[in-house]
This record gives structure tokens, sequence and C-alpha cells, in this order.
């Protein structure tokens, strides 16, 4: 078994902006939007040259996938998650102010045995990108690429703007995101009313109709990603992009709930922090 120490720590990575021009189209009833296709100019993560991708329709889930979710696949398939066969998990120590493994961290207990047990209508977490993709294919969905995550983000517009929802996280005094007030990792204030994970699209959502686009937990995508040359020096293994920030996520420290906002991690990482919702072909 590989060290855990190093919990694959996250490494924010910024991308130079997309534009396109596209029409959601949202079916009556659907717990997911399509989207249409198009051609996304972005910038490569790792060479950080100008790229276009093109993308077909495709459809996002409304939402994060929630505890309650999951809990129903590993009812229905007996699926045993990557930190249950660990025994233990990546985990934000407040009180410590840094990353710790925590036996018998897992999706229901996030925080470790000793803390609460994880609300149903709140983002799964302490999952793996590996029993995201189960949960996925049980689905009969996939997980979404970094661009068509991406091109979510940008609601279908060619715009500029810095989140999904616009350019401020307050707006008339009401915060838009699950992210981290204070100073990181020192204390955070709460004033957006958590200080872990929020119910799934409280905040509200993006004009496609998807919420926690930003904020609340990091989101696996599909794309595999070379380490950094620091992190090859621990561990040289591929990493998985995780999209969208989480609520740890401080704007002076990382700013990862921007619609640009990149960070990743190997697959079999489970972290209090990282969840992730379904895509699926047209």
């Amino acid at each position: 078994m590989k060290p855990r120490t190093m919990f694959r720590t996250v490494i924010l990575s910024l991308t130079t902006a997309c534009f396109f021009s596209l029409s959601p189209i949202t079916p009556p009833g659907s717990d997911m939007i399509v989207v249409k296709g198009g051609l996304l100019n972005t910038t490569d993560p790792v060479t950080h040259t100008a790229r276009q991708v093109t993308l077909k329709p495709f459809q996002l889930d409304k939402d994060l996938v929630t505890v309650d979710q999951f809990e129903a696949f590993v009812k229905a398939t007996q699926y045993v998650t990557e930190a249950e066969k660990f025994g233990n998990a990546g985990v934000f120590d407040f009180q410590e102010k840094g990353w710790v493994l925590i036996d018998g961290a897992n999706f229901r207990y996030p925080f470790g045995r000793n803390q609460p047990r994880a609300a149903g209508n709140h983002p799964v977490t302490q999952v793996s990108w590996n029993d995201a993709h189960a949960y996925a294919r049980w689905k009969g969905k996939r997980l979404p690429t970094q661009w068509e995550w991406e091109h979510a983000a940008r609601n279908g517009e060619q715009s500029q703007q810095e989140y999904t929802w616009g350019n401020d996280l307050v707006v008339n005094g009401i915060y838009k995101a699950n992210t981290w007030q204070g100073s990181f990792p020192s204390y955070n204030t709460g004033e957006d009313g958590y200080t872990g994970t929020s119910p799934v699209s409280i905040f509200g959502r993006n004009k496609l109709g998807l919420g926690d686009m930003g904020g609340n937990v990091w989101q696996w995508c599909q794309d595999s990603i070379e380490p950094t040359p620091e992190e090859a020096a621990t561990d040289p293994a591929l990493r998985r992009v995780t999209r969208g920030g989480s609520f740890l996520c401080d704007p002076m420290v990382c700013h990862g709930f921007r619609v640009l906002g990149r960070s990743s991690s190997t697959p079999e990482s489970s972290m209090v922090h990282i969840g992730f919702r379904c895509a699926k072909d047209i």
C-alpha cells in the first residue's frame, strides 16, 4: 500500500478563461440539465498553452450526489469504498489547523466515528475517484470531463465573470457559496452559516439550473493529469482533476470556487472536501 500521510494534497491550478455561446435545454422533471455542445477555447493545465476543445451535447446532474444517494448505491450493490478498505481518510482538523488521517473516517462519518454522522442531504464526501466512477456506472452515467464542468460553470455564455453566479461572493449581504470566511487555516467565522459541508444547492443555482458549481466540495472529473514536480517527488502517479472549490477554500489562499479553479488528487484518495456529480451522454 502506498503511504497516505500526504493524502494526495490538492494543488490549485488556475486556467485562462474559456468562451462559448450556447443554449441549455432543461427537460421537465429531470434531475439533470441538458447542455448543447460547441467549441471551448481554454488553456491546457499541463502545457499552459491555448487549446480548443470540441464538446458534444451532454447532461449534468443539477445537484451534487448526496450521502443518501450514495448510501442507496452501497445498499443495492454491497459496494465498499476505498476509505473503508484503507481504514482511514483525510480530514481537516480545525483544532490542529491541518490535515490528518483519521481511522474510521468514511462517507457516513466523514470526520471520524467520534463526530456526527453525515447528513443525508449533504454532498457525499470521503469517496475516491474510483468510488465516484463506480457510482456513476451504476446510475448509467459517468463523471464529467473538466471541460464539460468548466463549460457548465460558464452558464453557456461568453462572459468573463469570476464565479458561476457573477463577480461577487456576497450579493446584497447574502453569501452565494459555501466557502471559508476568516483566515485559513487559523479561524473560520462561519458567516455563511456553515463551517463544513452544507445541504446541496442551498446557496442557489446558476443560470443553467446547477447548484454548487462553486464551493461546498471539490468535484471529481474524468480527466487524468500529470503530477507537479513537487507531487512527483513523493508519488509519481497520475492525478484526477477536481473542479469547483470547497468549504475550505479561502480566496486569499485557495480561490478554487472560481470558474477557473482547478485542483487534483490521486484516484484512490478519499478526503473530507471532495465529492462529485455525474454527467451523461446524449
